[in-house]
């Protein structure tokens, strides 16, 4: 549970100010500071007068698609699909509660990719990443697993705050998430498995966190925050990393002095002891020669292929109710999605989830996926010269490397350098996150357009409870 405990949550608060110093200030083009309340404005946005968007319920529904595709404020700044002009210029008036219906399912799938790419790809590549770093699990924990733990929060922030009509958006997220963590989670865990927290680590985070949040509330009471107050709020993070490692440390050199006191005390234990003779000695023999097989059977490479894209266990599905069955039915599309786009390296295992033909499938479709997600495929439909396109010169080098990685090692043992697909694997997650993610903003501005809701309460509910239920992969550990 102190695992839990060291959700990043106040991390995040205290990150994305200064990421919102970051992106705003950039459009508006000034480096002195930032103010906050015109964040929430649509002025300053666009250079043409523009209207607020909010106000298109209000018009005939004869006007209401020319408006949506005429007023700036209406334009959403990423994302693959313009969903207000879906609804108010594709979808007619009397269908608009079908409409909103489907905006809303299609909100919930997102927030199960989200969810499952965090859990199953991004986190496990962030895991092998800090073994092959060789990471202490403190250490680990208070960085590459917040940041897996925290992915769908950070990547909807940062979509969020680069557009200033949605920077309410996120900082309701963030907020939300941390008291639905603090409360929700923590006091649902203590109803149903009671348990005893670890006092220092446990006031320690409450003391980081309490800080982390006065200190965004005096930001927000203020109006403004400055270059000082960003690096501020970076500087409490490093400060908080640093307290974890000189605590554990602390404890294990405490631990130590009072294994060395305790040592006289004890019974001396001779190594070569007639038990340990005897122990030995019933032990050497090899009962598992008796269970080998006649005939060694070795897979082919399409058996590897078949089942490493297969994203169903049917041992577990005959024992699994009926309600998880039906929502792996929902996860498999995405799943079988990631699988093959997405590496994933499991240092737990004995040939760390090495794959051949998959991995160098994936060689060809992890880059191509890295450059049609970035920017929502701006970058990777750009020529070069005129004559290429981006992803096409993409797909020729991934085809070239994949070739000779195919040729130059074999089904049963990965490659000295199989560790770089776990950062091949943390990007294209990374981008299939932030992509979801921006759909997700892009959704609930949409709605809270249609029922002229506040992005701040929208960020507060459903993007905090989105975000949170599909980010949850602490109980991963971090090594």
């Amino acid at each position: 549970m102190a695992g839990r405990w060291r959700d990043p949550h106040w991390a995040l608060s205290a990150l994305s100010v200064p990421l919102m110093m970051g992106t705003v200030s950039g459009a508006r083009g000034t480096s002195t500071g930032l103010h906050i309340t015109p964040l929430f404005a649509a002025s300053g946005v666009n250079q043409t007068p523009m209207a607020d968007c909010r106000t298109v319920c209000g018009l005939n529904v004869s006007d209401r698609c020319v408006f949506i595709r005429t007023n700036p404020d209406c334009h959403s700044s990423g994302g693959f699909l313009d969903y207000l002009e879906g609804i108010f210029c594709h979808f007619p008036s009397n269908l608009l509660p079908l409409a909103v219906t489907l905006y809303v399912f299609w909100l919930l799938y997102l927030f199960l990719i989200l969810g499952v790419t965090a859990s199953k790809f991004f986190c496990p590549n962030l895991s092998a990443i800090s073994t092959t770093l060789k990471l202490s699990h403190n250490v680990a924990g208070v960085t590459f697993l917040a940041f897996g733990n925290g992915a769908p929060d950070i990547f909807s922030a940062m979509v969020a705050f680069s557009d200033p009509r949605t920077a309410s958006l996120a900082i309701g997220a963030l907020f939300g998430a941390g008291v639905l963590v603090t409360t929700v989670v923590a006091g649902g865990i203590t109803i149903l498995r009671p348990f005893m927290a670890a006092s220092r680590p446990f006031l320690r985070d409450i003391a980081f966190y309490m800080v982390a949040v006065f200190l965004t509330f005096t930001a927000l009471y203020r109006g403004r925050v400055t270059l000082v107050w960003a690096l501020g709020y970076l500087g409490l993070y490093v400060f908080y990393v640093v307290t974890v490692i000189v605590c554990t440390w602390i404890y294990q050199w405490q631990r130590s002095q009072s294994l060395v006191y305790s040592m006289p005390g004890t019974p001396e234990m001779l190594p070569d002891s007639e038990d340990d003779k005897l122990s030995s000695n019933t032990s050497s023999y090899d009962y598992g020669d008796e269970y080998r097989p006649l005939f060694l059977y070795q897979e082919t490479t399409v058996q590897i292929l078949a089942g490493a894209l297969n994203p169903l266990d049917y041992r577990k599905w005959r024992n699994q109710s009926v309600s998880w069955r039906l929502l792996k039915v929902f996860k498999l599309p995405v799943e079988f999605l990631l699988l093959l786009t997405v590496p994933v390296v499991d240092p737990d295992k004995d040939d760390r989830n090495w794959k051949r033909p998959l991995n160098c499938l994936q060689l060809v479709l992890s880059p191509l996926v890295v450059v049609l997600t970035l920017q929502s495929g701006t970058y990777g439909v750009y020529e070069i010269g005129g004559l290429l396109p981006v992803w096409a010169v993409v797909v020729i080098v991934g085809t070239a490397l994949a070739s000779v990685t195919f040729f130059a090692t074999s089904n049963s043992e990965p490659p000295r350098l199989h560790w770089l697909f776990a950062f091949l694997g943390f990007f294209t997650s990374a981008l299939w996150i932030n992509a979801a993610a921006t759909e997700v903003v892009n959704i609930l501005r949409s709605l809270g357009i249609v029922f002229r809701l506040s992005n701040t309460v929208l960020g507060l509910t459903l993007l905090a409870w989105g975000n949170s239920i599909g980010g949850e992969c602490a109980s991963m550990g971090p090594g």
